[in-house]
């Protein structure tokens, strides 16, 4: 037998003895089910649509990332870092939902099923965070068996699965949160949650790479794919949808972490601005597009002289390459010299800025801080900086300038667009050259006062007051330079 045509045989040497033999086709081994009357396809325009009309969670930004609210039958994957508030945020929508009513006017049911912590556990973070409801079902299970047996019994109008990476099927070979069990619990949830309309949750693991942990397979089963992340360090959360069957993918919820619970942010664009009485040199303000929303944006430069050697260029929340880029186009068309200064730029209060709409903001807080110039800080930037010294024109340029004048700014700079409405009581310097822009930026007719020294006072009245606090530190002497 051979895999390839061959003349000549390999055992008498003789030729043309050799002769084809087709392999038999297999027929398919899985049967056509008996499909009786009721199971056969319908016409489309009977099929009742009311079940899949969606109802809100009671969390308002989880709404608005998901589109309308939770669709009955709809499975939502939210993964995110160990520690995030993964647990937390799932537990708080199951509170929430259970306060909300059906058509029939009754509270709507939830079963919470954990299989990370324990029953009291859960049940003292739900005390914490104001989650305590009657009609809030919690369990403790690791077997797919128990968890589907749950769900069959109790049919719940909404379903928390806490994590599907926890939970492992008797009837699969391996480990939990292997390929195959997640596979297998993925698909049998997914299942009995088509079949009795059940919205729900699965809360999922991410890798050190922070891709979902899992086949990706898994993503595809799955009806909605939510990313929560967020800085540690800050109680800024956000929440990200990179799927969405029900609606955009350009939504973006902001949250905040506190002991007692998640909160929505409805507002969130003054957590990103520092309000100081006098404008300090090196900030910018420009507006930001997440998505659909627009958020304003504080910038942040600093430029420092070098020590030696090649100069750093540090980021924060913004693009490293795009940071390289906007400091070679200020080299080259406004001739600044930058090869022996550091450079550190970077947002405030924990966004991230991935857009080249703030290039400009990130060009006038260097020059800013270079030049030990404030901003006027009524004023936005928003632009693309081009190779050649251009303002490029910025997506959503009408939904920024309208925040901005909600906040209450009253200038902008921006690029050149016809087709631009300016809201009211604005004004708006659009053009398409840098130069021009820095220019009327750095007008000394535009430029803010200088901050003053020692908050204003005298410079006797700044040491006495140093050498009241230093009182307390004995040995400590102020320095009367």
């Amino acid at each position: 037998m051979t895999a390839k045509w061959t003349g000549r045989c390999g055992e008498c040497q003789a030729w043309g003895t050799i002769e084809e033999a087709g392999i038999s086709p297999t027929t398919a081994r899985t049967a056509p089910a008996t499909v009786t009357v009721d199971q056969l396809a319908q016409p489309i325009t009977e099929i009742d649509a009311t079940h899949a009309e969606s109802f809100p969670t009671g969390v308002s930004e989880f709404d608005r990332v998901l589109g309308s609210g939770l669709v009955p039958g709809a499975v939502i994957l939210l993964a995110g870092e160990p520690g995030i508030g993964k647990s937390t945020m799932a537990l708080d929508i199951a509170g929430q939902v259970a306060t909300t009513r059906r058509d029939d006017q009754r509270l709507r049911k939830t079963l919470y099923l954990t299989g990370e912590e324990s029953a009291a556990q859960v049940r003292l973070r739900a005390e914490r965070i104001g989650a305590m409801r009657e009609n809030l079902l919690l369990s403790a299970e690791t077997d797919l068996s128990q968890v589907l047996g749950q769900i069959e019994h109790i049919k719940p109008d909404f379903l928390v699965v806490d994590s599907v990476q926890t939970i492992q099927s008797a009837s699969i070979d391996g480990t939990p949160g292997g390929r195959m069990q997640i596979q297998e619990v993925t698909a049998s949830i997914i299942r009995l949650a088509k079949r009795h309309n059940i919205a729900t949750i699965l809360v999922g693991h991410v890798t050190k790479e922070g891709s979902i942990a899992g086949p990706r397979t898994m993503e595809h089963l799955v009806d909605v794919v939510c990313q929560f992340h967020g800085d540690r360090h800050s109680q800024l959360r956000f929440i990200r949808s990179a799927k969405n069957r029900y609606g955009s993918t350009d939504e973006v919820g902001c949250f905040s972490m506190k002991d007692s619970g998640i909160g929505s942010i409805d507002d969130p664009s003054g957590l990103f601005i520092n309000t100081f009485a006098t404008p300090a040199s090196g900030t910018a303000i420009t507006v930001a597009l997440d998505g659909h929303r627009p958020l304003m944006t504080e910038i942040q430069a600093l430029v420092s002289q070098g020590t030696g050697g090649s100069p750093r260029r540090v980021v924060t929340g913004l693009v490293q390459s795009r940071l390289n880029t906007v400091i070679a186009i200020l080299s080259r068309h406004l001739h600044n010299d930058f090869t022996n200064q550091d450079i550190y730029a970077s947002t405030v209060g924990g966004i991230s800025v991935y857009e080249p709409a703030a290039d400009l903001a990130v060009a006038a807080a260097i020059m800013s801080s270079r030049n030990e110039l404030p901003l006027p800080r009524s004023t936005v930037l928003i632009g693309e900086l081009s190779l050649a010294g251009e303002l490029r024109p910025a997506a959503g340029m009408e939904r920024r300038l309208k925040e901005a004048h909600r906040l209450g700014f009253a200038k902008a700079i921006v690029p050149e667009d016809d087709d631009m409405t300016v809201p009211k009581g604005m004004q708006v310097l659009q053009t398409s050259s840098l130069t021009e822009a820095m220019t009327s930026l750095f007008s000394p007719a535009n430029r803010p006062p200088p901050r003053q020294p020692h908050g204003g006072r005298t410079v006797e009245e700044a040491r006495q007051e140093l050498r009241d606090s230093l009182r307390y530190f004995p040995g400590m002497e102020p320095d009367d330079k």
